[in-house]
């Protein structure tokens, strides 16, 4: 069969990277005719003679001519390329060869900004496109992924049944749903991202805990994070961390972690995150912690000269400081504050943006296939339901939480503290549910200087109005 040549594909992919080459071979192994194509023609190639007993469901093409013919019309396209600029040069290119009713969809890790643009751009011109978030990474992408659709919902019914199809299921429930117009979608996946920064940056903080202020070895915290994940921490995150402590380099022959350099990469999801939590005036600062700590983990030579000239802290805990048992309850108590303001995060943008985000609906789609996947989701989704409009953290289930394990917490961050531990999105959290259960703060003080050197005046507890203080001569 010469490449290109057959057409009566249900779907095409263009961007045979990882994900996208994953991507295509769950929609081909799930009973889907997909046409594929990548820029580079070799790349096509490759994995059409990779696909194995599937390649019969896939169609290569090397040119996008030969893309476009093998759709069955009205055509859908998944974009699987690089976000920013790549992605509005791919639909320019294909776009020309398109009909009026064929459909773009942008599977990227796009800004939901750039989303917005893009979906204001087509619909001004009557052109259907989506923007969709997909979570899980390579192993979810192949066997099922989480995914968070935003556009016009006619155009996510026209390609429903496939992406249902395709994404992971939790108790036969497709982890798949539209959740808005325009960037909706893209903006859900960027939060999940940046719960995933602060999630991982609590874990780890844990982890050099045990590791350096309790001298565990590295087996011997896979154990406990083992133990864990029958509990309440039961997760993928924590699945994982198991098995990474575990693991043995084989080229040292120790433990990989050992051999790991602490400098973390970002691809900016976190970020954006952060910066929108800001713009919305809507507290996520365990989230702000994480992303602020991988940029302090890049400034690796920074960090031995502090070393140099400060000295390293004690680091090893007191006897009897900390126990993994109290460890335990710090992380329920820091994942339920993260997810709270992350959840908190997205009913802020959906008021600002119109977009009526179905929070229980969000938290059902990452209960499996993603990367935040958690046992916790279940009961969060059910608070949402009973209550869109609170914090988690005051629902009746996470608030007995939150009872029982706030004091573990309290103590982990002191003692690291006291160490010279690094424990950021720990202590973000710590300090973001003392203030949410504190009546009267100290904000008052800040109100007064406001006023004494810029006349912004206040507001008083035993009368209306704006006010100003003795200090003003007016």
């Amino acid at each position: 069969m010469a490449l290109g040549e057959e057409a009566g594909a249900e779907i095409g992919l263009i961007g045979l990277g990882t994900m996208g080459a994953n991507l295509a071979l769950n929609i081909a192994e799930n009973g889907f005719p997909i046409a594929v194509f990548n820029r580079t023609v070799e790349k096509t190639r490759r994995f059409h003679a990779a696909a194995g007993v599937l390649a019969d469901r896939v169609i290569p093409c090397e040119t996008l001519e030969a893309f476009v013919a093998a759709l069955k019309p009205p055509r859908a396209i998944i974009l699987m390329v690089p976000a920013g600029e790549t992605v509005d040069r791919q639909i320019a290119a294909v776009r020309s060869l398109l009909s009026r009713d064929d459909l773009i969809v942008d599977a990227g890790n796009a800004n939901f900004h750039d989303t917005d643009r893009r979906d204001a751009e087509a619909r001004q011109l009557g052109l259907p496109f989506l923007g969709i978030g997909v979570s899980g990474g390579e192993e979810g992408a192949r066997r099922g992924p989480s995914i968070m659709g935003g556009g016009p919902r006619t155009c996510w019914d026209r390609v429903a049944a496939i992406l249902e199809a395709i994404a992971a299921k939790y108790e036969g429930s497709a982890c798949a749903t539209w959740m808005g117009a325009g960037g909706a979608g893209h903006f859900v996946k960027t939060v999940h991202n940046g719960i995933e920064y602060a999630d991982m940056q609590m874990i780890a903080e844990v982890y050099g805990i045990m590791r350096d202020g309790l001298v565990m070895t590295p087996p011997a915290i896979s154990d406990v994070f083992a133990s864990w994940n029958n509990g309440p921490l039961k997760s993928y995150l924590i699945e994982i961390s198991a098995e990474v402590s575990r693991a043995q380099d084989p080229v040292s022959g120790g433990p990989v972690l050992d051999v790991i350099l602490d400098r973390a990469g970002q691809k900016g999801t976190g970020r954006w995150t952060a910066i929108e939590a800001q713009h919305l005036a809507a507290p996520a600062t365990t989230i702000e912690a994480a992303v602020a700590a991988r940029n302090l983990s890049a400034r690796l030579e920074e960090r031995m000269s502090g070393q140099a000239i400060f000295g390293a802290a004690p680091q090893r805990l007191e006897a009897g400081a900390v126990n993994v048992e109290m460890l335990e309850q710090a992380l329920v108590a820091g994942k339920i504050v993260c997810y709270a303001q992350g959840f908190g995060l997205l009913a802020a943008a959906s008021q600002a943006y119109d977009w009526s985000l179905p929070l229980p609906d969000i938290a059902r789609v990452w209960r499996a296939g993603c990367i935040i996947r958690s046992s916790m989701l279940n009961e969060m989704a059910g608070a949402l339901a009973d209550n869109p409009g609170r914090n988690l953290m005051f629902a009746a289930h996470f608030a007995e939480q939150l009872k029982q394990t706030q004091e573990s917490l309290r103590r982990v961050v002191a003692a690291s503290s006291l160490a010279g531990l690094p424990a950021p999105a720990l202590a973000a959290a710590l300090s973001y549910f003392d203030t949410m259960r504190t009546g009267r703060l100290t904000t008052n003080l800040v109100q007064a200087q406001r006023d004494f050197f810029g006349a912004h005046s206040f507001e008083r507890v035993d009368m209306e109005g704006a006010h100003h203080g003795p200090w003003r001569k007016d």
